[in-house]
């Protein structure tokens, strides 16, 4: 029996033009992606801004350089999604994570919060 195809996600550490991470996750055939100027939250008090960027290619999954390195992947589980929020579960190497993006309904349509739950149970 075959295992079902699990989407998966990257967190690209960028640190050229300034340090930030790039959170992947893979839909439809590509990349969905976000920019993270300060990193994934570590608990459910403290929100970051995640900046929807450009899609990119499944390939660039694996991709690194001298300015992008890989600080984590894995697979990712869909909870729970709606228009302007979605929550979701990433499967790393290291954890296993709830978080939720959160479109802010505020400024342009790219920014989002992203927001570590404070249940980590699905």
């Amino acid at each position: 029996m075959t295992e079902p195809h699990r989407p998966v996600f990257v967190l690209h550490d960028h640190r050229k033009p300034s340090p930030h991470l790039d959170l992947r996750l893979e839909e439809d055939g590509v990349l969905r992606s976000w920019a993270v100027p300060k990193g994934m939250p570590t608990d459910h008090r403290h929100d970051r801004l995640a900046v929807a960027v450009d899609d990119h290619d499944l390939d660039h999954a694996g991709y690194t350089d001298e300015h992008k390195s890989i600080a984590d992947h894995g697979w990712w589980q869909l909870v729970d999604r709606t228009e302007r929020r979605f929550v979701f579960v990433l499967h790393g190497e290291r954890d296993v994570v709830r978080y939720a993006l959160i479109h802010t309904g505020r400024g342009p349509a790219n920014q989002w919060l992203l927001h570590r739950l404070k249940d980590q149970h699905p």
